[in-house]
């Protein structure tokens, strides 16, 4: 990890105004934001630690334990809510056996929900890696979902 972080840090001045694009930097290379990692951080920008974890648990962008290979985000808004997405929530949770915020110990999947994602005419929608999938219905999701879970 200390080869990344030589790495990030040497884009840098180590100026306070840089603590996010470290932040974002350092979570793209490692996947995570690790302890360790943010008091790194903090020594480098010369701020104090609960300044740095402050900012870092201030925006839903960080995240502070490992992430799946395939992030599945599903909208819990409220068109999405109303055509299905609490059936889809609920079965891609009995496909990956985690819950929402959660990842696979393989770390191969993690669940998240999103208040909205701006995409209400095809709802229910939920996004596989980025990309958006409208119309969803739990046997999409199996199918969608299927290498995780290869017994069905």
């Amino acid at each position: 990890m200390n080869a990344v972080l030589d790495e990030v840090f040497s884009s840098f001045t180590g100026d306070k105004a840089e603590l996010i694009p470290i932040l974002q930097q350092v979570q793209q290379e490692l996947g995570y934001l690790p302890e360790e990692a943010m008091r790194e951080i903090a020594h480098f920008t010369r701020m104090p630690e609960s300044t740095v974890f402050g900012v870092a648990t201030f925006y839903a962008q960080f995240k502070f334990a490992p992430v799946g290979r395939n992030i599945v985000k599903v909208c819990r808004g409220t068109g999405c809510y109303v055509k299905g997405a609490p059936r889809l929530l609920d079965e891609i949770e009995k496909l990956l056996g985690i819950k929402d915020g959660e990842t696979t110990p393989d770390l191969e999947y993690t669940i998240e929900t999103v208040a909205c994602f701006g995409s209400c005419a095809l709802a229910p929608v939920l996004l596989f890696n980025g990309k958006v999938h409208g119309w969803m219905t739990p046997e999409k999701v199996r199918h969608m979902l299927r290498p995780a879970n290869p017994t069905s």
